[in-house]
């Protein structure tokens, strides 16, 4: 059985529903949608997603972060956020479980300007990295969404020029190091290891889009075991709508 899961941080679904949502939403086909920065709250959209089950999670604060997966199979569970309270206000986390895997959806805190949360971000990354060892150590994981960091430099159009910005800081890029070697895979990277250029989020100021002068922020990692069942990972630069494009994993169960 081949499934299809995409991943897209819309930005504000309300707006860019008003854009082509609906029509990527179709063109992609996914067995698994994951959303990340919705910003909504209950009640503030209706969804004509026929096949899909939905499942949402909202920030406290109005128009604030939120996810959402809109998926063709009923999960055995689903649970919100990572069980500590400090995390679980902002909407960032939905997990499904199946017989053969978790799916986990992520939007990553930014440390903001000035890494005003960049001490925060640090305790959400050492707590988020354990919560997903605790899944792993039952079954298969597989975690998609904005984790807010360029990995490498060949994931950022201007490393030198970042160094210091939040998502390219030292701190950040070595809390993603730490969580791939507790045993997970950045599926892009793996199948793509010398690939440039490819981005999933470009800024909406010096025309960065036009211009490609983007980053890779945006991953599907997968639990190592699973490995062998990885058939596509791809970036779909060309969807517009939000700052960020939809990328995609194909596996193989």
């Amino acid at each position: 059985m081949k499934y299809k899961f995409i991943s897209w941080n819309v930005n504000g679904l309300r707006a860019v529903m008003g854009k082509n949502f609906m029509e990527a939403f179709d063109s992609l086909g996914a067995d698994f949608f994951c959303l990340q920065e919705t910003k909504l709250q209950a009640g503030q959209i209706e969804m004509d997603l026929p096949g899909y089950k939905e499942y949402w999670n909202y920030a406290q604060k109005k128009g604030y972060s939120g996810t959402a997966i809109f998926t063709k199979h009923e999960p055995l569970s689903v649970s919100y956020g990572i069980g500590i309270e400090q995390h679980d206000t902002e909407g960032r986390v939905i997990t499904l479980e199946y017989a053969d895997f978790f799916l986990v959806t992520v939007y990553t805190p930014n440390s903001q300007n000035e890494l005003k949360r960049l001490d925060y971000r640090m305790a959400w990354e050492d707590d988020f990295r354990n919560f997903l060892v605790s899944l792993k150590a039952k079954k298969p994981v597989i975690v998609c969404g904005d984790m807010n960091v360029a990995h490498e430099e060949i994931d950022i159009k201007n490393p030198s020029a970042n160094r210091r910005n939040a998502g390219f800081t030292d701190e950040e890029r070595a809390k993603m190091t730490e969580l791939l070697a507790s045993g997970f895979i950045d599926t892009f990277r793996t199948l793509n290891p010398e690939l440039k250029d490819a981005y999933s989020w470009w800024s909406y100021r010096f025309h960065a889009r036009e211009r490609n002068a983007g980053w890779r922020i945006d991953y599907f990692l997968v639990s190592d075991d699973i490995k062998p069942r990885i058939s596509d990972a791809k970036i779909h630069a060309d969807i517009l709508g939000s700052d960020h494009c939809p990328v995609e994993l194909e596996l193989e169960f």
